[in-house]
């Protein structure tokens, strides 16, 4: 849905989707129902130099493209198969962090996730990428620790939430954008903190739920902003 909303409302955009160790049966599913997009795959069932291959090869792809004036958007699935790829790659240093990590290992991928900029007289790169949380490892719970806080915007989705099959399943307070005062309107950003401020109070199972709740009652979500009060909280 992300991929196929990028291709209808931004179709200047160069769209590529980079998926590590995934599974062969989702490659051929992105590649069906992505058509416009540029699928990079490598499969589960390949070495792990494949994998490095090809997320190396799109990384250096979409900074050529950018530097033409292009803007280009890649979805990466996952930095967790990724930094684990690297791990099994990378010449061994000795030093080992948590969970068996070797300590170099991340250094290739943050930078690769690093490459997410505008460039100056030219176009942009930005990557949305996904990270594996929860899952009893205490490799996966690492990558996901070296990479937070390096993005923009994190969106953090809840397992219960989805347990309940509550869309979208999403954890309202651990969930945010850097700098969103440069993206909203200023009649906005004090109705959204309020917001924030009274789903803070509610329980954690609670705030979703509540929230699609009052956000049905109107056409839209600028309809449902003006009618909050900042008085009120």
């Amino acid at each position: 849905q992300i991929a196929n909303s990028i291709t209808t409302n931004n179709p200047e955009c160069v769209l590529m989707i980079l998926l590590v160790d995934e599974r062969p049966e989702e490659v051929t599913d992105f590649r069906r129902k992505c058509p416009r997009a540029e699928v990079l795959a490598s499969n589960n069932d390949q070495e792990v130099a494949n994998h490095i291959r090809i997320a190396e090869f799109t990384i250096e792809r979409a900074k050529r493209i950018a530097e033409f004036g292009q803007d280009v958007v890649i979805l990466l699935d996952s930095l967790t198969r990724l930094g684990r790829a690297y791990n099994r790659h990378v010449e061994t240093s000795g030093r080992t962090m948590t969970g068996g990590m070797d300590i170099r290992a991340l250094e290739i991928p943050k930078r690769q996730f690093g490459a997410a900029r505008k460039v100056e007289n030219g176009g942009s790169v930005t990557i949305l990428a996904t990270a594996l949380v929860e899952t009893g490892s205490r490799m996966d719970d690492l990558i996901f620790e070296e990479f937070k806080g390096t993005g923009n915007m994190e969106l953090q989705l809840d397992r219960k939430l989805a347990e309940k099959r509550i869309w979208p399943a999403v954890s309202i307070p651990q969930s945010g954008t850097r700098k969103e005062e440069l993206l909203i309107d200023p009649w906005k950003l004090p109705k959204l903190h309020m917001l924030r401020r009274f789903l803070s109070t509610l329980n954690v199972d609670d705030e979703m739920p509540q929230l699609l709740k009052a956000l049905q009652r109107f056409p839209s979500n600028d309809d449902f902003l003006r009618q909050l009060d900042v008085r009120d909280y």
